[in-house]
């Protein structure tokens, strides 16, 4: 699965969804975890009320299963979600990415809680409502 990470030094949970300029992203198995990219956004990130930042990171988080914030607005946690991309906050903006991932692929070997099951199913057997049609 695809998780991503809203940073400002690529080591920590350290930056707000609408104004992080990089998001980086991993995919992560029971096996381990692997370093794919770095997102880098550009423009006026800090500018409060423009929805028009979110729309290149929604896009580019498509196929995305967690995103790791430390601080997200309701309209884009709400919009992640409908693209099926789980929010998920920091605890503190010294949480490291690598013990993050560490601890999920730990969990993945375990036994996942019943949320990250579910997000994992879908992930396996996405549905279109489009295809109902």
């Amino acid at each position: 699965m695809k998780v991503a990470f809203t940073t400002s030094d690529n080591v920590h949970i350290n930056a707000h969804f609408g104004w992080a300029s990089k998001i980086d992203l991993y995919d992560v198995s029971p096996n381990g975890f692997n370093f794919v990219n770095t997102l880098e956004f550009g423009g006026d990130l800090k500018e409060d009320g423009n929805e028009d930042k979110l729309e290149p990171k929604l896009e580019a988080l498509n196929g995305c299963t967690l995103l790791y914030v430390s601080a997200i607005g309701g309209t884009a946690a709400a919009r992640l979600i409908r693209k099926n991309v789980t929010p998920i906050k920091a605890r503190s903006e010294t949480e490291k990415i690598d013990e993050i991932l560490a601890e999920l692929v730990k969990t993945l070997k375990g036994n996942p809680p019943p949320w990250l099951r579910k997000v994992l199913q879908q992930e396996a057997n996405p549905t279109s409502f489009e295809d109902d049609e």
